[in-house]
C-alpha cells in the first residue's frame, strides 16, 4: 500500500523550535522520548484516539491535531497498512511516539494484528513497544469456525492467549483481545470469557467494545459485560443504529449520542466497578475514508476534525454526568 507518511529523522527533530512546537523546548529525540506528558487535571477519564482515522496525516501533523483536539494520548495503529508497519518498527515506532510525546500526548497503547508470538516480527514490535514506554497493546483477531468441534477450538485458542499472557508477562505489557463482529473469535462474548478465565487476568485481558457487544446481544450486553469486567484493561468507544439493507437488519455506525448505545448506563456502570482504563475512541461512520484509515481523505479535514472534536465532547461530558 503506497503511503504518504513522512519519516521525520533524529536531526529533524533537534531543529524543532519551542515555537513550531507549541508544547515543549528543544530536546533531543533521546529526551523526547523520556518526557511524560502530565496526566489531565480536568478529566478523569484518558481517551486516546484511534490513530487508524488520522493516517492521512504524518507523525508530526497526526500528533499535533490530536493535541489540539484535547485527546490525552494516540492509539497508535502498528500493523499492516497502519501507521507503523511491523517490519518498520525498529525505526519508525520510536519516532511516531516521539512526535506524539513532542506534543504532550501519551504513547500507552497500540492496536497490533499480533496473534503468534513465535515470529520475531510481533516479539521485536512488543519489546520496542515496552522499551518506549507503551503499557497496552491490541492482539489480532483469531477466526471462529463453525466447522470445528467447540471444544477443540478453544483449546487451539487457548494455547493462542496463553502464549500472548506469556510474553506480555515477560515484558510487563497489558495484552487485550478486542470483541468483535464477523467471523472472529469473540461472538458472543462468553467465548472470549472462557478463555480469559484461563488466564491470571492481569497480562492478558478484555479491549471490551460495546459497539460491537451489543450487536450481538442487544439489551443483554451486562451479562457478557458481568462476564468479562474482571479482565477488561482497555475499551473501545463507539456508537451504532439499526438500519435496513437489502431487507436485512444491520448496524449502522453513527457519531457518539445519535446511536442507541446507552452512554449513560455503561459509563456508569464502569465508574460502579472503578473500571478507568485507557480508553480508544473509533470513529467508523462516514469521515471522507478517515474512518478506513485511508491515506488520503475526500472530506475537507477541518470538517474531519471538527466531529472527532464533537465526540471527544461527547464523550467527556457524559462520563463526568454519569453516577456510579
Amino acid at each position: 500500500m503506497e503511503k504518504d507518511i513522512e519519516y521525520l529523522s533524529r536531526r529533524d527533530f533537534s531543529r524543532l523550535s519551542a515555537t513550531a512546537l507549541g508544547v515543549i523546548p528543544l530536546m533531543s529525540l533521546g529526551n523526547i522520548l523520556n518526557y511524560t506528558p502530565k496526566a489531565s487535571t480536568t478529566n478523569d477519564i484518558e481517551v486516546h484516539l484511534f490513530s487508524k482515522h488520522l493516517q492521512f496525516l504524518n507523525y508530526n501533523d497526526m500528533s499535533e491535531a490530536a493535541a489540539n483536539l484535547g485527546f490525552e494520548g494516540l492509539d497508535l495503529t502498528v500493523r499492516p497498512e497502519g501507521h507503523v508497519l511491523p517490519e518498520r518498527a525498529t525505526d519508525d515506532l520510536p519516532h511516531a511516539v516521539a512526535a506524539m510525546k513532542c506534543f504532550g500526548l501519551q504513547s500507552r497503547i497500540i492496536t497490533t494484528n499480533i496473534t503468534d508470538t513465535r515470529h520475531s516480527e510481533s516479539k521485536n514490535v512488543l519489546k520496542i513497544a515496552r522499551n518506549l514506554g507503551i503499557t497496552h497493546y491490541r492482539a489480532g483477531w483469531l477466526k471462529y469456525s463453525h466447522d470445528k468441534d467447540f471444544s477443540e477450538q478453544i483449546e487451539e485458542h487457548s494455547k493462542v492467549f496463553g502464549s500472548l499472557e506469556n510474553i506480555s508477562e515477560e515484558l510487563g505489557l497489558h495484552g487485550g483481545y478486542q470483541n468483535h463482529v464477523g467471523s472472529t473469535l469473540g461472538l458472543p462474548i462468553s467465548y472470549i470469557y472462557q478463555l480469559l478465565k484461563m488466564t491470571t487476568t492481569k497480562y492478558m485481558g478484555s479491549q471490551y467494545d460495546i459497539r460491537h457487544a451489543m450487536v450481538i446481544d442487544g439489551d443483554n450486553w451486562e451479562i457478557g459485560f458481568e462476564q468479562v469486567r474482571p479482565y477488561i484493561n482497555s475499551i473501545v468507544i463507539k456508537d451504532f443504529k439499526w438500519g435496513i439493507k437489502n431487507g436485512k437488519k444491520v448496524p449502522v455506525n453513527t457519531p457518539l449520542g445519535e446511536g442507541v448505545v446507552n452512554f449513560n448506563r455503561y459509563f456508569s456502570l464502569l465508574k460502579k466497578y472503578k473500571i478507568n482504563v485507557p480508553v480508544s475512541l473509533h470513529l467508523e461512520y462516514d469521515l471522507g475514508g478517515a474512518e478506513q484509515g485511508a491515506p488520503k481523505i475526500t472530506m475537507d479535514k477541518k470538517e474531519v476534525f471538527g466531529q472527532i472534536k464533537k465526540d471527544l465532547t461527547f464523550l467527556k461530558e457524559t462520563w463526568k454526568r454519569a453516577e456510579p
